[in-house]
């Protein structure tokens, strides 16, 4: 194999890794972290972009894993008086055709609640990720208690 050959192959294993794709299915899942607010936390929180590749809109409906008692899509919404207040998302998120909608900190997020284990920087979590047309997309989200607001991905909504 020459040098050409394995410089590009490691560059795109590089540009691919922490990317989870939905076979035949035009899901991609990019940028993915999970993280909780302090040590022993009974909650916790994962964000994420997805793309949608696939000529028709799509919706994220569910998200589950065996890291918490309960696991929901969350947004973050003003009461009205300026505070803000986190609240379950019933019908989940559009994935806008051959567009991207974005999970991060502040917006909308996966919400682990009643942790069944302890979530330490390095550790890797299980979540399967139901949408309304792709089915189930089983991603492996890295915790990452050192990433501040705004680093990674893009930082705005693509719908």
């Amino acid at each position: 194999m020459s040098l050409k050959s394995v410089l590009f192959a490691a560059v795109a294993a590089v540009s691919f890794a922490g990317s989870a794709y939905a076979e035949g299915a035009k899901i991609m899942v990019h940028d993915q972290f999970a993280r909780v607010s302090a040590k022993m936390s009974s909650s916790g929180a994962a964000f994420m972009e997805i793309m949608n590749m696939a000529s028709e809109d799509d919706q994220l409906v569910e998200a589950r894993s065996d890291i918490a008692k309960r696991v929901e899509l969350h947004t973050h919404m003003e009461t009205g008086d300026g505070v803000m207040k986190m609240v379950h998302v019933e019908e989940g998120f559009a994935i806008p055709a051959e567009g991207s909608h974005m999970l991060q900190r502040g917006g909308d997020h996966v919400m682990f609640m009643g942790l069944t284990q302890e979530l330490k920087h390095g550790d890797v979590v299980p979540v399967t990720l139901v949408f309304k047309n792709a089915g189930e997309v089983t991603i492996e989200i890295p915790v990452d208690l050192e990433r501040k607001p705004g680093h990674g991905g893009h930082m705005k909504h693509s719908n």
